[in-house]
């Protein structure tokens, strides 16, 4: 059974653009604080299965199967990412990827609480700036969807340049799947990483495909596009993109520290959505200039905030500690009165 592509788009009604944008944007925070937390837990289930001397995930073992925190936290992450799913039906994806980042920060957040690991002063400005991107990208990203329907993105999905951007995407991936990560996965975060991200751009573009045909077949008048074979196609892409992302992500968590691994595949999975969205969806084709400059320092202003909330939360740093410190070396007074006495002492 065939479908043909429609040929006409018609103009979105800014009203229903800006309720589906408000909608999209509400489930990826949603998504955030589930994801979040999943990588708590899954943590914690590798953890246990560690100490319990069996073969771990980043040796190939699958253990983990059989651990019932893990699995706690695999459905947390499928409630996340079905919220994350929902969102990219109502939002563009340079406005859902990046929301990501508040994942991260729910993760710090957490890890602090249950890893037993600290949140320093340079943690909490991390907090704050990953807040102060995420709002910035949000007032300048588009807030009108690139597709109304599946018959759009399948016109988009044969585009020349998507379908160059999609074999270069799966030749690396095989790559680094079959040659470097037997070799240097268990060395190199960048290997297990690179894998998730490139391959994670692709099942955003499934997820969006998928989700445009369940809104359009449950929209009173729409189309049931569950009789094209183009929703069934991107359906068995999106199962077969997160299958390999799971098991690459599972690795990664096991052979290295969270702070590591968090930011890094946040930047690498941001950075390759984004340009698999600019190369199918065009979405940034109709933002005006300062659009473009205030979302991309917005993201950067996230990675800062995520590098810093990550990479620095082992340093021993806070405003306790820093003013302490200034009083060890005598560059403050200890007390009001030696302030008063030195303020007199510099008068005089």
């Amino acid at each position: 059974m065939t479908t043909e592509f429609a040929n006409v788009s018609q103009a979105p009604d800014p009203a229903n653009s800006a309720r589906d944008f408000n909608i999209g944007l509400a489930l990826a925070c949603g998504s955030s604080v589930f994801i979040g937390t999943s990588f708590i837990m899954k943590k914690k289930g590798l953890l246990r299965l560690a100490s319990k001397s069996q073969l771990r995930a980043g040796q190939g073992g699958y253990g983990y199967l059989r651990e019932w925190l893990w699995w706690a936290g695999l459905i947390t992450m499928g409630v996340g990412e079905a919220a994350n799913f929902a969102a990219y039906a109502f939002a563009p994806a340079s406005v859902v990827s990046p929301m990501g980042a508040l994942s991260v920060l729910v993760g710090a957040v957490m890890s602090s609480r249950f890893l037993q690991e600290r949140l320093n002063l340079l943690g909490k400005i991390g907090c704050a700036l990953t807040v102060l991107g995420s709002t910035v990208m949000v007032i300048h990203a588009p807030h009108e969807g690139s597709v109304a329907n599946v018959d759009e993105l399948g016109q988009k999905l044969l585009d020349i340049t998507f379908l160059i951007y999609s074999v270069l995407v799966v030749s690396i991936s095989v790559f680094f799947v079959f040659y470097l990560s037997p070799k240097y996965g268990h060395r190199n975060v960048l290997i297990y990483i690179t894998i998730c991200s490139l391959i994670g751009s692709l099942s955003v573009t499934a997820c969006k495909g998928v989700g445009l045909a369940i809104k359009e077949s449950l929209t009173p008048g729409g189309k049931n596009q569950f009789v094209n074979w183009l929703t069934y196609f991107l359906i068995i892409s999106l199962i077969a993109c997160v299958m390999v992302q799971m098991n690459f992500l599972n690795r990664a968590l096991d052979t290295f520290n969270t702070a590591i691994v968090s930011p890094i595949y946040y930047v690498f999975f941001t950075t390759a959505v984004i340009a698999s969205s600019a190369i199918l969806f065009k979405e940034w084709n109709n933002m005006l200039p300062l659009d473009i400059v205030g979302s991309l320092c917005g993201f950067l202003t996230i990675i800062g905030g995520i590098f810093l909330l990550q990479f620095c939360k082992d340093v021993d740093l806070s405003l306790r500690g820093i003013q302490e410190k200034r009083v060890h070396n005598g560059t403050v007074p200890a007390s009001p009165i030696e302030r008063r006495e030195l303020l007199r002492s510099e008068d005089a």
